[in-house]
């Protein structure tokens, strides 16, 4: 099961390297989305996939009895969709200010700190 994810993982980050690279600031969005989620996929395969009970402990003992998955990948992963959510949101709503007031998402056609190559 890892040789797979771990190709399906390098087919996700050529995916949002090539959505990055576009120019145009939307299609940077999605790619950071699935830059982001196949970073969690590697959190995740790191931690091992195993077919185990969870990590409970009984009542009583102070460690589990047995075979158990292990609960530190899951738990970097959902805080690191949490971030990236939040992080999206944040980039989506600068993106669409930038439209207001560029009235374009192409990263070319955005450079409006730089001087002019006319001016010399």
């Amino acid at each position: 099961m890892e040789p797979a994810l771990a190709i399906l993982i390098g087919v996700i980050v050529a995916a949002s390297l090539y959505l990055m690279l576009s120019g145009n600031m939307v299609r940077f969005l999605f790619g950071l989305v699935l830059l982001s989620n196949a970073a969690n996929l590697v959190i995740f395969v790191g931690g091992r996939l195993t077919y185990a009970a969870p990590p409970l402990v009984p009542e009583g003992l102070y460690a589990p009895v047995g075979v158990v998955a292990n609960a530190l990948p899951q738990a970097l992963v959902l805080t690191a969709i949490v971030i990236g959510f939040g992080l999206l949101a944040f980039a989506l709503v600068l993106v669409h200010r930038a439209y207001q007031v560029l009235g374009t998402v192409e990263g070319d056609d955005m450079r409006v700190a730089e001087p002019r190559a006319d001016k010399g």
